[in-house]
């Protein structure tokens, strides 16, 4: 019988990648599934039953998903994170998950550039703005997102710092970035903070009072990471505390009417999650996730496991 990939994108790739995709399914001896725009979470549950591999975006992996897979071996998130996968259930089943680190990295980084450029302006309005050159970024998790904003912000002529307890300072100061030896030094120094830390126990509400207290006054805080990270009350109180204070986001928390209508000046959001929303951030995520399932199917290759 030959090996079904089920492509579940409520959100469909683009054209060209859905494309990439298929022929790397095709050159495998595999067969595409396509299931795009679905209205109802059972229209996934039922898609998976007899599929053998499943590539998502932001869909969600439930353990409903998983169980329902009577022959599904491998699930691949095509991005970087991938709290939208049920790891425990995906391992109790024996079920292997990956995610395709690094093939949006840029896409997801530029967007975290335009959100500071369009703030700087003040919105594009007629009002004088400021530039971003002789500024501090601060970056909070120098990952494969992080690398690529420390990039551009040297372009700007910015001074970059970054703070990754699970990266030796000395990587970073090869990129010719300062590593600090805590967030709090981090939240406290600069200018800009691009925030790129992954949504879990550890991590869900911890950008809260504890850093906000000891921002600047005008600082920014962008967020291209997961709107979980973020204790939304405190976002609130600091927008109420420090006057040009911003918040820019491609992930509207939920009080995100509320912001709007009080701190228009301050605060921004992406009508959708946009990281990831580029042609070429499709193609390389969507073909890198075909080509993990041919390789974990054909020669046992779990590189990108999440759930080891």
């Amino acid at each position: 019988m030959s090996v079904k990939v089920l492509v579940a994108t409520d959100k469909p790739f683009a054209p060209v990648a859905v494309k990439g995709i298929q022929e790397v399914c095709k050159d495998a001896g595999f067969e595409c599934i396509l299931l795009e725009k679905y209205t109802d979470q059972a229209d996934f549950v039922n898609a998976v039953k007899d599929v053998d591999a499943v590539i998502i975006r932001s869909d969600k992996a439930t353990k409903e998903v998983i169980d329902n897979g009577d022959n599904l071996k491998i699930i691949v998130r095509a991005g970087a994170g991938y709290d939208n996968i049920d790891l425990e259930a995906a391992t109790a089943k024996g079920v292997v998950a990956m995610n395709t680190p690094g093939q949006n990295s840029n896409a997801v980084a530029e967007l975290a550039f335009g959100m500071m450029l369009y703030s700087a302006r003040n919105f594009f309005n007629p009002k004088a703005g400021s530039e971003l050159r002789e500024k501090t970024i601060g970056i909070h998790a120098y990952g494969n997102v992080g690398r690529y904003v420390a990039t551009i912000a040297k372009g700007f002529g910015m001074t970059v710092k970054a703070y990754d307890p699970f990266i030796c300072s000395c990587k970073i100061e090869e990129d010719g970035v300062i590593p600090v030896a805590s967030v709090e030094e981090l939240y406290s120094t600069c200018d800009y903070i691009s925030l790129h830390i992954p949504a879990n126990d550890k991590t869900k509400n911890s950008i809260n009072s504890s850093l906000f207290k000891i921002m600047k006054d005008d600082a920014v805080l962008v967020n291209t990471a997961r709107k979980e990270v973020i204790h939304e009350n405190d976002l609130k109180k600091a927008f109420a505390e420090k006057a040009k204070f911003k918040y820019l986001t491609d992930i509207a928390p939920a009080c995100d009417a509320e912001l709007k209508e009080q701190f228009a000046d301050r605060y921004f959001a992406t009508p959708k999650k946009m990281g990831a929303q580029t042609n070429e951030a499709n193609i390389n995520a969507g073909m890198a996730a075909a080509k993990q399932i041919v390789a974990f199917i054909k020669n046992g290759d779990t590189t990108f496991q999440v759930n080891k």
